[in-house]
């Protein structure tokens, strides 16, 4: 088992009741898909804010960053960068903003 560092954004953060970023415990490779998985287990408001409850794709105004590596279209079943794994960096949740 791995304990993975997540930064959310304010809104998730507010929506899951907690304060700054989250240690999370992942069994098994350390994937988006894994990370997420146990974000959702963890804290079950956050289900469908992330990732689309029928598809399990990432929403289009979410991304995905460790340090400034995008990772937003990186496939899911990716292992994370090593320091990710390691917990000497989080994973980034970021709300994407549109418009003009």
């Amino acid at each position: 088992m791995t304990e993975v560092r997540v930064k959310l954004p304010q809104h998730l953060r507010k929506l899951a009741r907690v304060d700054g970023e989250v240690a999370l415990a992942v069994t098994g490779p350390v994937t988006q898909r894994s990370v997420l998985d146990a974000l959702e287990a963890r804290y079950p408001a956050l289900r469908g804010t992330v990732r689309d409850h029928g598809t399990g794709r990432r929403r289009a105004f979410v991304r995905f960053f460790t340090g400034e590596q995008d990772l937003s279209h990186d496939s899911p079943d990716d292992p994370l960068p090593d320091a990710v794994s390691r917990g000497s960096e989080p994973f980034l949740v970021v709300g994407a903003m549109a418009g003009g």
